[in-house]
C-alpha cells in the first residue's frame, strides 16, 4: 500500500470511529508533510501529554484544556526528522492516572467488540485505540506503571515500554518522574524495533537520559546467537488470574517450547518481593505527582478558576479554587495521597518504606537475570563474562507472564469499581516500571467466557538495557501467533 493511500485511510479511519474517542485533536489532512527518513511518511499519534507546538497539550486535564505548548518535546521532532507525520494527540486519563482511559476531562476511551463497551486500558488508551482501529500507524504513549503495556493487552497490539532512560522525556508532562518512560504501540513488533531505533538516543536536555557509556555496554549483553532462557515467576500464577488469560499462558508456553526447542528453554523462578510492588508504587508515584502538580496553580501554570477575580463566597485563594475546578476526582485524590505520604508525619513509615520496597524488587530482577544490570557499581552475583552476561545455573534472560490479569472488562464494569480495585489491574505491569526494566505486550490467541475468540497480552521483561533481547522473544511469539506485518 502506497503512503498516500495509508494515510487517507488512517484519516478516514479517524473520521468514522469517533465514538470511540481516540483522539483529542487531529491533524489538518491538508498539512501533513511528508519527509525522507526511516519512518518515511507513516502517520503517528502522539499521547495529549507529549508536548506539540502545532497542536493543543492538554494532558486530558481541565486545568490544561486551552494550552499550546511553544516547543515540541524531543521524541517528536526525532519521529519528525525521520520522515514520520504526526497524526495528532490521543486521549488519555487526566496527567497519566489511571488503568482505563476513563478519567479524562474529555471523555472517556473505549471499544467495541461483539456490541459492548470494553475498557480501552489506561492510561494511554486513546493511543491504543487509534493504533488498533487503524487510525495511524504507530503511537507514542507514556507507561509510568503500565499505561503503555496494559491498553496493549485490552486491544490486541503490541506495547512497548523500554528501559527507563533510553528514551528522552523531555517534552514529557510529568507525573513521577523516576517511572515515566515514553513507550510505543503499535501492530507489529518490528514497527515498535523500528520507531525505537529512531528514538533511543542520548538526550543533553534531559538529566535522566541515559549516556552513551552505559548504552554501548548494555548493547554487549545482547547475542541472538546465545542459547535463551525464559523465566516463568510462579508469583505470577496468582488465584485471581482469569482462566483464559491462564489457558493462553500456558499455550505460548508449549508453542515455543516446541516450536524453539532447539535454541529456547525455560525455566521456573521466584520473585517474592512482588507482591510489595504494587502498594509501593501507589506510594511513590502519588509522592511524586503531588510535587509535579503543585505548579498549576492559575499564576504560573494551568488556566485560571473563571470567577477567580471575583469575590468567591467561600473566600478560597484563587490557587484552591483554580485547582478545585481544573483537576479531576482522580487527580485530586492521588495528590491528596501524595501529599500525605510526604508529610512529617507519614514520610517514614510511607515514603521511606515503598522506596525501600522499591529497591527489594529491582535486587529480585537481578538476582534472576543472566546479564548483570549496568546501573549498578557492585559486582553482580555470579561469575561476569566479557560480554557482561552472569552464566550462572538457573538464571534467566527474560521472563514471559501474562500483561494483565483479566481480558478488559466492560465500562459498566469499570465505572462500579473502587479505586483500590482500579488499581489492582497494574499489579503484573508495576514491578518492571518500579525497576526500570524494558518490557513488551505481546497479543496472543485468547477465548472468553462466552467461547468468544479474543486476545490477551503476554509480557516480556528483561534485565536493564537488554531491549533489543526482549524484542527478539516478542518477535518469536508474535511469529507463533500468525500475526501478519502490517
Amino acid at each position: 500500500m502506497s503512503l498516500l493511500r495509508e494515510a487517507q485511510r488512517c484519516i478516514a479511519n479517524q473520521a468514522a470511529r469517533k465514538q470511540f474517542n481516540a483522539f483529542i485533536a487531529a491533524a489538518n489532512p491538508d498539512n501533513l508533510l511528508y519527509h525522507s527518513g526511516p519512518l518515511n511518511g507513516h502517520l503517528i499519534a502522539i499521547k495529549d501529554n507529549i508536548c506539540t507546538k502545532d497542536l493543543p497539550t492538554t494532558a486530558a486535564s481541565g486545568i490544561l484544556r486551552s494550552f499550546t505548548s511553544p516547543y515540541d518535546a524531543t521524541v517528536v521532532l526525532k519521529l519528525q526528522s525521520a520522515g514520520a507525520v504526526i497524526a495528532g494527540k490521543t486521549n488519555l486519563d487526566e496527567f497519566g492516572m489511571g488503568s482505563h482511559s476513563t478519567y479524562s476531562y474529555f471523555g472517556p476511551v473505549s471499544q467495541n467488540v461483539d456490541g459492548k463497551a470494553l475498557s480501552a486500558g489506561g492510561s494511554s488508551g486513546g493511543s491504543a485505540i487509534a493504533v488498533a482501529g487503524r487510525e495511524c500507524w504507530a503511537a507514542l504513549g507514556t507507561d509510568t506503571g503500565g499505561s503503555v503495556r496494559l491498553p496493549a493487552a485490552y486491544t490486541g497490539i503490541v506495547g512497548f515500554k523500554p528501559s527507563y532512560g533510553l528514551i528522552s522525556r523531555w517534552g514529557v508532562i510529568a507525573y513521577a518522574n523516576s517511572l515515566d518512560t515514553v513507550g510505543i504501540l503499535s501492530r507489529d513488533v518490528r514497527v515498535a524495533r523500528d520507531i525505537f531505533d529512531v528514538l533511543s538516543e542520548h538526550d543533553r536536555q534531559d538529566p535522566t537520559s541515559i549516556p552513551v557509556s552505559i548504552r554501548k555496554g548494555s548493547a554487549k549483553s545482547h547475542r541472538k546467537d546465545r542459547h535463551l532462557r525464559i523465566g516463568i515467576p510462579s508469583e505470577y500464577n496468582v488465584l485471581e488470574l482469569s482462566p483464559a488469560v491462564r489457558k493462553s499462558w500456558l499455550s505460548i508456553i508449549s508453542a515455543l517450547r516446541e516450536h524453539y526447542k532447539a535454541t529456547v528453554s525455560f525455566q521456573s523462578v521466584s520473585l517474592p518481593t512482588t507482591r510489595l510492588a504494587l502498594p509501593a508504587y501507589y506510594v511513590l508515584a502519588p509522592a511524586e505527582a503531588s510535587s509535579n502538580l503543585a505548579k498549576y496553580d492559575g499564576v504560573r501554570y494551568g488556566s485560571r478558576a473563571a470567577d477567580a477575580a471575583s469575590d468567591a463566597p467561600d473566600r478560597s485563594p484563587l490557587f484552591a479554587r483554580t485547582r478545585g475546578e481544573g483537576f479531576g476526582n482522580e487527580v485530586k485524590r492521588r495528590i491528596l495521597l501524595g501529599t500525605y505520604s510526604l508529610s512529617a508525619a507519614a514520610i517514614d513509615n510511607y515514603f521511606i518504606q515503598a522506596q525501600r520496597a522499591r529497591r527489594l524488587v529491582q535486587r529480585d530482577f537481578d538476582r534472576v537475570f543472566r546479564a548483570s544490570n549496568p546501573l549498578l557499581s557492585e559486582e553482580p552475583i555470579g561469575h561476569e563474562t566479557a560480554d557482561h552476561v552472569v552464566a550462572d545455573d538457573g538464571k534467566v534472560d527474560v521472563l514471559l507472564h501474562p500483561t494483565a490479569p483479566t481480558l478488559p472488562p466492560t465500562l459498566d464494569t469499570v465505572r462500579g469499581q473502587t479505586a483500590l480495585e482500579t488499581y489492582t489491574n497494574d499489579v503484573f505491569t508495576v514491578p518492571a516500571s518500579l525497576a526500570g526494566l524494558p518490557a513488551i505486550s505481546v497479543p496472543v490467541a485468547s477465548v472468553d467466557e462466552q467461547s468468544i475468540e479474543t486476545k490477551c497480552g503476554m509480557q516480556v521483561v528483561g534485565q536493564f538495557g537488554n531491549d533489543e533481547t526482549v524484542l527478539d522473544v516478542a518477535e518469536m511469539i508474535e511469529n507463533l501467533t500468525g500475526r501478519e506485518a502490517t
